[in-house]
């Protein structure tokens, strides 16, 4: 009897031994939201390209927590509409057990309430400010603007301003209606009254704006010193198109116009962008190589035709494939997938990535801004791999990534 009671119970053992292998190799599924298609489709695809080369990795090397690394994703067609639904499903139906958001500002802020209802980490992709109106602990940006969020896309530009001789007097300011580019212009106001700019003209257009001729008239006769623009990637283009045709004459311009940094719009605008200053996060001068950059980058460039994403990948991938190395480090360094156990890892933690070092202040953004603002000089037209060089997108601020010299006036370099 009692040796069928340790067959029984050496069987027992057996099974549970056998069912905690096999659920130490279920995958550890990520879920998230990404523009695939719509206006934000060529930064989703190039982040989900770069979290594919994290995955794979990351499996390469036994996977996370010793589990292979899944993905669980939804094309939420650039529509903020479609997002809270998405991430309701991945945790609801799905199950899925760790989330990342989606590119962009607009798609981010409608995931929020969803996540924290949840309880869940939520590592951002490139939003702007979003956490202001959330408060939550358990969201972490990744986006090198610091703990002023919405300045950090203006400060650095206006502040170069500054260093011209004599200083400007005068500022125009242009945005499209939409949450980044009311957030950033928002900014840029408060900041040029701080710096003792006189605003002289100040305006918003509906997104869906082909024409920007008559705002670029406008802003001409308000005769500024400097223009400041906030614009999302179609209407950057239509701005530059409009500002090159009607040869518009200011000292400054640029700002925080989206788009510029992706391989087909820089490749499309070619000496369009001659003397435009705006916002960047990476550029391929000598004050950025960071460990393991350029590796990622020469994959991402080797896999991005195939791919048919941005073929540069310098403004999105290498933040997305850093956003998956913390969120990694964090699970790892905790032993699980307990939410406030990682949240709290995050919080405390300085991360080591190919993007440099990142650690997070209290309101989920870096606690140290590495907003970079570069001017474009020099640019050939029809040659996308000049951009692959240094010496076109000149890093003028922040002063300790500095990589060249500020020319202007914009009106002399446009002629």
């Amino acid at each position: 009897m009692r040796f069928f009671k340790s067959v029984l119970y050496g069987a027992a053992l057996l099974a549970t031994a056998m069912t905690g292998l096999a659920q130490a190799a279920d995958p550890i599924r990520i879920g998230f939201s990404m523009s695939l298609t719509g206006g934000l489709a060529g930064g989703g695809k190039a982040a989900l390209l770069a979290y594919e080369l994290w995955r794979e990795d990351v499996n390469k090397n036994g996977g996370l927590l010793g589990r292979p690394v899944e993905f669980v994703h939804y094309d939420d067609q650039s529509n903020p509409a479609n997002v809270p639904a998405i991430y309701t499903k991945l945790l609801s139906i799905d199950k899925v057990d760790l989330v990342v958001s989606g590119y962009a500002t607009n798609q981010i802020a409608p995931a929020m309430p969803v996540v924290m209802q949840k309880n869940m980490v939520f590592l951002a992709l490139f939003g702007t400010a979003v956490n202001e109106k959330f408060n939550y602990d358990k969201y972490f940006q990744m986006l090198p603007n610091g703990t002023d969020s919405a300045g950090a896309n203006a400060r650095g530009f206006l502040e170069t301003a500054m260093t011209m001789n004599p200083k400007p007097k005068t500022i125009a300011l242009v945005a499209a209606d939409a949450e980044y580019a009311q957030n950033t212009v928002g900014a840029a106001r408060r900041i040029a009254k701080e710096l003792g700019f006189d605003i002289v003209y100040d305006r918003s257009y509906p997104p869906s704006t082909v024409d920007l001729a008559p705002i670029v008239r406008s802003i001409q006769a308000a005769k500024p010193d400097v223009v400041y623009v906030a614009s999302y990637p179609s209407d950057s283009v239509a701005m530059l198109r409009a500002v090159n045709e009607l040869k518009l004459d200011v000292k400054m311009f640029g700002g925080g116009m989206i788009g510029l940094a992706f391989a087909p719009i820089k490749t499309q605008l070619g000496p369009l962008l001659n003397g435009v200053v705006t916002y960047d996060v990476y550029a391929p001068e000598k004050t950025m190589k960071f460990p393991g950059v350029e590796d990622f980058l020469k994959r991402y460039q080797d896999r991005a035709a195939q791919a048919g994403v941005d073929a540069l990948g310098y403004f999105l991938p290498p933040f997305a494939y850093a956003e998956m190395q913390i969120l990694a480090e964090a699970a790892t360094r905790t032993g699980g997938l307990d939410q406030n156990k990682i949240g709290a890892y995050i919080r405390d933690t300085t991360f080591k990535t190919i993007v440099g070092d990142i650690k997070f202040a209290p309101n989920g953004e870096w606690a140290k801004s590495r907003a970079l603002f570069v001017q474009y000089q020099n640019v050939a037209p029809n040659d996308l791999n000049q951009f692959r060089e240094p010496g076109k997108q000149v890093i003028l601020y922040p002063p300790e990534y500095k990589s060249g010299d500020f020319v202007y006036p914009f009106s002399s370099i446009k002629r």
